[in-house]
């Protein structure tokens, strides 16, 4: 049996969990510079709040309804998830976290002392909650496909508190019956669309297709996903979640810059951020791109990339940053204000299969690169970094609603008054 564990609305409950005032009120959380509401809560939900739309054309309606509003606390959030995974994962075999407010649970052996799948969820529910503060979805099924299916139910369909399972035919077709077949796992709106040109309506429409005329219609994957609904596990670990091909990290100015200093600090905080992530999955790159732009919507539009080869591939902050300082020259125009920039690894391996150069040694420092990741892992990303990312701050993300960093800044912990 697999289970998929998310959290409700996570950024706008997690934005809650530290603020008692705000619980019982609607919120909304923005995307990066406050552009677009990313995350509303189900109290926000009642007033038909759309996600994903400019928050400028809808702030005198979230006024009008007293809808609080903040900006995104990353920081806040990464360190919520990890106390939410870590408590999920106590309930399990093996436990396999998919992203920032969900996860994957495997049973084998659990499965065998366990009786009552509803009230397991629901165990599982009042620990998170107990111990995080966060409202959470459990859904179960005998394949990731089918767990994930009833994880919807259990947050979205009516009748199910919070907790679905799936152990039958008659609970899968009862929930596959009541998905739209957008709503199934790895089924886009662009597929959808051609599957419902087949008068495919449902994720049960679609569990009722021949899987191998599935395959040659449209791909392996929906052959798959059809095998999965059916209850045949299909997928693992590594297929559900596999390293990346390409890293990128990009992201708009809070203002418009358009001197050289703030643009290259902000290129060598994307550099930190790709190499990183490149650590994180223990791969190294052998090139990156680097890009900076200014809005589409300035009178003078203007945006160059440039790609950088490195000669022995790296995962190394400080080789990054090097490689920026060698092309910002180049990639910067006088009198333009720059909107975006951003830096990617386009071309991955793995750092375990790396075939070293006899004649160019890696400029690599494993030791100083381990050293930077410990310190930032305990105290906070941005603790200890390069020089050339602190030039400036001119270019940082605008979050005029930001809460305080309640778990993650000494400043910032909650103090309660008892006079």
């Amino acid at each position: 049996m697999f289970a998929l564990v998310d959290a409700v609305a996570f950024y706008a409950s997690a934005e809650k969990v530290f603020d008692p005032a705000i619980r019982h009120k609607p919120v909304v959380v923005l995307t990066n510079n406050d552009g677009c509401i990313c995350a509303v809560c189900p109290i926000a939900r009642q007033l038909s709040i759309p996600k994903f739309q400019p928050y400028f054309k809808i702030k005198r309606y979230l006024e009008h309804h007293d809808v609080v509003v903040r900006s995104s606390n990353y920081e806040l959030y990464a360190d919520l998830s990890e106390r939410m995974m870590t408590v999920i994962g106590r309930f399990c075999d093996d436990h396999y976290v998919y992203s920032i407010d969900e996860s994957f649970l495997r049973f084998s052996g659990f499965s065998k002392v366990i009786s009552d799948w509803a009230e397991y969820g629901q165990v599982i529910r009042r620990a998170v909650w107990r111990e995080t503060g966060l409202p959470v979805g459990v859904g179960f099924g005998p394949t990731p496909t089918l767990a994930k299916a009833a994880n919807h139910a259990a947050k979205k369909l009516f009748g199910y508190n919070g907790v679905a399972v799936i152990n039958d035919d008659k609970s899968r077709c009862e929930i596959l019956s009541k998905m739209a077949v957008t709503d199934v796992w790895g089924i886009g709106s662009r597929l959808g669309n051609k599957l419902k040109q087949l008068n495919i309506q449902t994720a049960l429409d679609l569990a009722n297709q021949n899987p191998k005329a599935m395959r040659r219609m449209f791909s392996v994957v929906v052959e798959r996903t059809v095998n999965e609904l059916n209850g045949v596990a299909c997928l693992t670990w590594d297929e559900v979640k596999q390293n990346k091909k390409e890293i990128f990290s990009t992201r708009s100015f809070g203002e418009r810059i358009t001197d050289i200093t703030p643009l290259k600090a902000a290129l060598v905080t994307h550099a930190a951020i790709v190499a990183r992530k490149l650590r994180r999955q223990h791969s190294l790159t052998k090139r990156i791109v680097i890009f900076a732009a200014s809005s589409p919507h300035e009178e003078v539009y203007y945006k160059k990339s440039m790609l950088y080869d490195f000669i022995t591939p790296t995962s190394d902050t400080r080789v990054i940053a090097k490689a920026v300082s060698e092309v910002i020259n180049t990639l910067y125009k006088p009198d333009t204000r720059f909107y975006r920039c951003g830096i990617g690894a386009i071309e991955l391996e793995s750092e375990y299969f790396y075939q070293t150069d006899m004649f160019n040694k890696s400029p690599d420092n494993p030791k100083i690169m381990t050293c930077i990741d410990t310190i930032n892992n305990r105290y906070g990303v941005g603790a200890l970094s390069i020089g050339s990312e602190k030039l400036t701050q001119k270019w940082a993300m605008r979050r005029a609603f930001l809460s305080p960093h309640y778990t993650t800044r000494w400043s910032d912990i909650p103090v309660i008054d008892c006079d």
